[in-house]
Order: structure tokens, then sequence, then C-alpha cells
């Protein structure tokens, strides 16, 4: 005799393409939670399986339970954990270790247990007061919103496994689905939080994981009030679907975003590039035309850059672009747009209130804010920027006539700090 639920096999093997089918789409994304996405559904895989043996009598059955309930427990902790912030903090994966141990704990007290009520309350404490526990523990490091939160439905849960699980018949049944709502009704509460955005991948996702924590509800109380009514069991497989379809598509849309994000922004420094550049000074060429008011261009050259790439390397080059970038774009007002054009080229749109007093004040600060040397490896780099300046509509009525008088003024500026440096030099 066979104890094998066939009938699940269907199952079972679309989970696996789900899976595959997933994993390819995660490979190709940059998304952080893709992975521990991917891990979970792995666990549901892992359930697939077990579920096929659940049937068997004695220890065996009883072992197939426990992993049947854990790897679907686990599974869900982790879509959750996904979503919480400082995920690479020690005490963040203490936390998770946390609520996978005392999910195991409890499945396996609660697949041994029928009548030592002590053990089962004791294991019921340990879901509410460990992860508790590792907050309070980790307070001072990380004191998160999300967490509380999750310790709070942890303690819900804790308080309702110990008034119902007890109760004869159908105790243990109610706890189990209890556990399960509390995980996956989690996941969608997570979920809202993380995905504030009205895309259909949030939407499906969303409203998959809800659908998902009902079945928890809905399917244990069809067979109190209508024992007669027949559901066959892949129809409560299909909210788990929705949520794997829901998840490639966020995965895609983030990807896209992602796309869309390198088409219009240098790679190494983050800041717009020529190609966006060009719109935005379209844009603010319009504005300044439309209210009749005057817009500046600056022009930043980095000095010398050219010596520190071959007598340091171009990985300090870099480092330095990234830093002289992500400096320049904390001086400037939200307002005003700052792009690298070129390789060591910087530009700068000020918009009104502007004149060209308050441009060369801006020219002024920018070049004042590299007069320290840059710590680089345990290296100084001296670096020193030349600044051309171009106000509309003074010194253009269009773009280009602005980009060709600031570089103008700027290659005469480098001319004199280049002339400079040599009377300097010749001094000594």
């Amino acid at each position: 005799m066979t104890y094998v639920i066939w009938t699940r096999i269907p199952d079972f093997a679309c989970m696996v393409l789900l899976i595959l089918a997933f994993a390819s789409v995660a490979r190709h994304t940059r998304t952080k939670a893709a992975g521990l996405w991917l891990v979970g559904w792995l666990m549901i895989l892992v359930y697939s399986i077990a579920a096929l043996f659940t049937g068997i009598p004695g220890i065996w059955g009883g072992l197939a339970f426990i992993v049947f309930s854990v790897s679907l427990v686990w599974a869900g902790l982790l879509f959750t954990y996904a979503s919480i912030p400082y995920r690479d903090k020690s005490s963040s994966r203490w936390f998770l270790a946390t609520l996978l141990a005392t999910s195991i704990i409890y499945f396996t007290v609660l697949a041994a247990s029928s009548s030592r009520h002590g053990v089962l309350n004791l294991a019921a404490l340990l879901l509410g007061l460990g992860p508790l526990a590792i907050t309070l523990a980790s307070l001072r490091t990380i004191n998160d919103r999300r967490r509380w939160l999750i310790v709070s439905f942890c303690g819900a849960l804790s308080i309702f496994l110990l008034i119902v699980q007890n109760r004869p018949q159908y105790g243990h049944t109610m706890a189990w689905n209890g556990v399960l709502f509390t995980v996956y009704a989690g996941n969608c509460f997570f979920a809202t939080l993380t995905y504030r955005r009205a895309t259909a991948g949030a939407i499906v996702t969303i409203f998959g994981f809800s659908a998902w924590a009902m079945v928890f509800v809905v399917e244990p109380l069809m067979r109190v009030v209508r024992p007669q009514v027949v559901i066959e069991g892949e129809v409560w497989h299909i909210p788990a679907l929705v949520v794997a379809i829901g998840m490639m598509v966020l995965l895609l849309e983030d990807q896209i975003e992602h796309n869309k994000h390198l088409a219009l922004h240098d790679a190494l420094t983050g800041l717009p590039n020529r190609r966006l550049f060009e719109d935005r000074m379209a844009s603010a060429l319009e504005r300044s035309r439309r209210t009749g008011t005057k817009m500046a261009l600056l022009v930043i050259d980095l000095n010398d850059f050219k010596q520190i790439n071959d007598t340091m390397g171009h990985h300090v080059g870099d480092i330095v672009l990234q830093r002289v970038a992500s400096t320049f774009a904390e001086r400037v007002r939200r307002s005003d747009t700052v792009s690298r054009t070129g390789g060591d080229e910087f530009s700068l749109i000020l918009e009104e209130p502007t004149n060209r007093e308050e441009a060369v004040h801006v020219g002024k600060s920018l070049q004042q804010l590299l007069d320290d040397p840059l710590e680089i490896e345990d290296r100084k780099v001296n670096v020193r920027a030349s600044v051309g300046i171009a106000i509309f509509p003074e010194d253009g009525s269009d773009a280009e006539s602005l980009f060709v008088a600031a570089d103008q003024q700027m290659y005469r500026a480098k001319r004199r700090s280049q002339a400079s440096k040599q009377d300097t030099g010749s001094a000594k």
C-alpha cells in the first residue's frame, strides 16, 4: 500500500515550473529582495514535496507534516524579511533566526504532543517572547518601526495560540491555521508598506498575499460550516501563483526603472548625463523665456585630472570623480541641476532667482570645496577646478551659444591657472 498523495503531483510540477520562471527573472534584476524571494519560493517547493508524504502513518508522516508546515512558514518569513530595512545588520539576522527557530519548535511540539498542554503552551510563548527579546537586546543599535510591528504580530499570535490550541477536536487545526494566517497576513501588510505605488506588480502581489492569508481562514471554516461542499485542493493554491506572478512583475518593473535611470544618468557618479542635462537645459531656457528671468550655466573642469589618472591609476581617478560629484550635488539647490557632461567636466544649471554675481559666488564656493586634499586610499589627492559662467540671455539666447560662452571662459580660467602654477614653479 502506498501513502504518497499522488493527486498533489500536478501542484509539485506547477511549482517547479513557476520557480524556474521566477529564477530566470530574478537572475536579470538588481532588486535586493529578489534573492530572498527566490529562497522563499524554494521553501514552497520543499513544502510541495513534503505534502506528497503527509499521508504516511507513524513517525515518517509526522516528520513530513513538520517539514510541510515549517517550510510554508519559513517561506512567508523570508518574504517578510525581504521588506525589512537593515537586513545586513547582525541583529536582523538574529531576529530572523529566532523567528525560524521558534516556528520549527512550535510545529515539532504541535505534531508530537496531543496531551502535553504545558509543553505546547511554552512553545507558543516562545513565538512571542523570542522576537521581543532580540528586539530589546538590540534596541540601542536598531529601533525600527517594522521590527516592532513584527513583534506585535508575534505577540498577538502567541496569545491566540494560548487561547485555542488546547481545545478538543479543532484546537490544533485552529493553531496551525492561525500561525499561517498571521505569517501571510503580515506579508500583505508589509508589502503594502514597502510598495506604495499603484503598479500592476504591487497590486497583484498585495492582493495575492491577502488571498493567501484568507485561505487559512476560509478553508477550515468551509470544512465546519459546509462540509458537504467539496473544493479541489488546487483552488487553495491559486493565491500562491498570484503572488509569484506579482513578484515577477515587480522585478520586471524595477528593472525597467533601472534601465531608464541608466539611460539618463552617469553610471560612475549617478549624476544626470549629458542627454538628461540637455533636456533640463531646454526646459530651463523655456521657463526663463516665458517668465522673462535669467538663468546661469556653469561649466566646471577639473585641473590636472589626467595627471591623477596617469600617476595614481584610473581607480583613484574614478573615486575622485565620485567624491567631486557628491560634493557638488550636496552644494546646489534642489531646483538646480548638476551633471557630469564629460570625462572630468561637470555642468550646472542655476535657475531664478539668479544673476551673474550669484553665479560667480556659486562657482567660487564650488572651487573652495576642493581646496582641501581628498583622502583616498591613505593618499592625499589635490584637486582644483576651473569654472566658466554664461548667463541667459546676456551671453547667449540658446543652449549652444551658452555652452560656447561658458566653455571659452572656463578655458581662459584654466590657462590662467596653468600660467600661475608655472610662475610659482619658476619663482621656486
